[in-house]
């Protein structure tokens, strides 16, 4: 795998990299302003367990845009359904909620907290590589939690630039389009092998980084890669030092 990796990575352009999970701590970035928003109206529960709630409604909602069930919406619309739709499992009322508060609450996504090593990793291989999310969130959360967290993007892409939410095929196709290389000339860097996979599928390079606490301490899903991927890494600095 190494061999093969090293062969490839001259031909090597773009860097594009899942943001959730891969880049940022989304879970305790969440469960901790969402804790301040449950005691501030007395709703019981974990913090960590309505993060993981919220998280589980992603996949689905996007779903319904993909089967082209709805049109193209923005992640922001999806978390803001969707947090209305975990308060009132949770027994909440949204409607009796301050909608400026569930607004500002929605914008937690933009909040988040990079990993340790994400930001100097980042700063690494831009000096020698076009870095941009491949996300599937859009252009404001992705700018803000940019500004925010320090990330060193060259530019901002993702679903909202290309229509799409990955896994589609298109999500990263014509991601490449836009910056003008081949598929084989990106690589997706992820902490998830459904993303890499996907990506792999339509001609990508790949890269997964290891992100054991992503789900909390009890993660059992995406501790070690189930594909032939490119590099398997720890963190982004560790890439940065494969790929010089």
């Amino acid at each position: 795998m190494d061999d093969h990796s090293s062969k490839a990575a001259p031909a090597v352009r773009a860097l594009l990299f899942d943001t959730f999970g891969t880049v940022v701590d989304w879970r305790t970035g969440i469960a901790r302003e969402a804790g301040a928003f449950l005691a501030r109206h007395g709703i019981p529960g974990r913090p960590e367990d309505f993060a993981d709630g919220w998280r589980e409604r992603y996949q689905p909602a996007m779903q319904r845009v993909r089967a082209g069930e709805r049109p193209f919406v923005r992640l922001d619309v999806i978390h803001r359904e969707n947090l209305e739709d975990l308060l009132t499992a949770w027994g909440a009322d949204p409607a009796r909620l301050p909608a400026g508060e569930l607004d500002d609450l929605a914008r937690a996504w933009h909040r988040l907290d990079p990993w340790p090593d994400a930001v100097e990793g980042l700063r690494r291989l831009r000096e020698r590589f076009v870095v941009a999310p491949l996300s599937n969130g859009n252009i404001a959360l992705l700018a803000a939690m940019a500004k925010r967290a320090g990330l060193p993007w060259d530019c901002i892409l993702g679903a909202e630039v290309v229509r799409a939410y990955k896994p589609e095929p298109r999500a990263y196709l014509d991601t490449a389009e836009v910056l003008g290389l081949p598929p084989s000339a990106c690589m997706m860097v992820a902490a998830h092998n459904d993303d890499l996979a996907a990506a792999s599928a339509v001609g990508f390079r790949t890269a997964f980084v290891r992100r054991p606490t992503e789900h909390g301490p009890g993660q059992s899903t995406d501790l070690e890669p189930t594909g032939p991927w490119d590099h398997v890494v720890d963190d982004f600095v560790e890439l940065a030092e494969r790929l010089r």
